[in-house]
């Protein structure tokens, strides 16, 4: 049985960067603040290629991502795409939804999401993220003509990109695809308006590929994720984020930050907690290889992204997904969360 489709992984990066500083998860406010994110963690502890200036920004505070990303063909998507999407802000992200790391084993974590509650409205232009604690949304501002040269254009050139309501993205060029190789050096330049002028050093990546269609989640069982190893595995690391319940208002996940030998085992332990926690329809995980290039200015840390994903599905014995009844067997009904009941 087919699950819902994923948004289309441009529309996924869109909305990623156009509302937030960074891939974190997050609440939204007005169309200059950050808001929420679809994703959490594609790009937490990735592996670093750049060092920081010293500019007295705290190297802490990610305040935002330029994000070069490998988007595999898909059954939908014939053609592989090069996608890239920046934004900075004056602060960073605000998350109203905190995730608590209930267990740690090895390189995975699986952790809990708790929702801050404020007796007092926060309005429009703030948000809770804290117990009766608002905080502003941070704004998003330019900095000037971006440049990111070593991404191969059609047509020849380096790509150069204007702000538009203060996002960069290409207009009127078109990458190749892929427009890099591994290994190769990236560097981006920003010329300065809002935010001073800065640089950041990154290095192209493999496309991810070698992610089974599938795997089976068992109570008391480790999960084995697997994928292609690139030629030099020092250049990258992997993230791996494990999500059954998102349909029906996520109740935990297991993210894990690993080297990008080819494979990871998830520990039974984290397997059975999680499944303990509760199941929704078309559970999926996500492989994310990515390489991360920072530079610190006053605001704090921008980052360079080059990354390239894959989601997948998830099998749990008994766990009948739908969409419609039509899809439930002897006599279940599809139920909110997506589960035949």
């Amino acid at each position: 049985m087919m699950r819902p489709l994923s948004p289309h992984p441009l529309l996924r990066l869109a909305l990623a960067l156009a509302f937030a500083p960074a891939v974190l998860a997050c609440s939204g406010g007005g169309s200059e603040s950050a808001g929420e994110t679809a994703d959490t963690a594609d790009t937490a502890d990735t592996a670093d290629t750049a060092d920081t200036d010293d500019s007295g920004g705290d190297s802490t505070i990610l305040v935002g991502t330029f994000k070069v990303e490998l988007v595999a063909p898909t059954v939908t998507m014939t053609e592989g795409q090069t996608a890239v999407l920046g934004k900075v802000y004056d602060g960073p992200s605000l998350d109203t939804i905190v995730w608590e790391a209930a267990v740690s084993d090895g390189d995975c974590t699986l952790s809990t999401p708790r929702v801050p509650f404020c007796s007092t409205p926060c309005g429009g232009s703030a948000a809770c993220v804290e117990d009766e604690t608002c905080a502003d949304y941070p704004l998003a501002h330019g900095a000037g003509t971006v440049t990111i040269s070593g991404l191969q254009v059609d047509g020849g050139g380096t790509l150069s990109m204007d702000p538009i309501n203060n996002t960069y993205q290409p207009v009127g060029q078109k990458l190749l695809y892929p427009a890099f190789a591994e290994g190769d050096d990236l560097h981006l330049e920003a010329e300065g308006d809002f935010f001073s002028a800065f640089s950041i050093h990154g290095k192209g990546i493999a496309q991810l590929a070698g992610v089974p269609d599938s795997i089976p989640l068992t109570k008391g069982s480790p999960a084995t994720v697997s994928w292609t190893a690139p030629g030099d595995p020092s250049l990258s690391s992997v993230h791996v984020k494990i999500d059954i319940s998102h349909h029906g208002g996520t109740k935990g996940m297991i993210e894990c930050d690993t080297a990008d030998d080819g494979s990871l085992e998830v520990p039974a332990a984290l397997i059975s907690q999680l499944l303990d926690l509760g199941v929704a329809g078309y559970p999926t995980f996500v492989v994310s290889r990515s390489a991360v290039g920072s530079r610190t200015i006053a605001e704090g840390r921008v980052d360079l992204v080059v990354t390239s994903s894959l989601e997948r599905a998830i099998e749990i014995a008994g766990l009948e997904s739908c969409t419609d009844n039509s899809q439930c067997t002897g006599g279940l009904t599809c139920q909110d969360d997506l589960t035949c009941g």
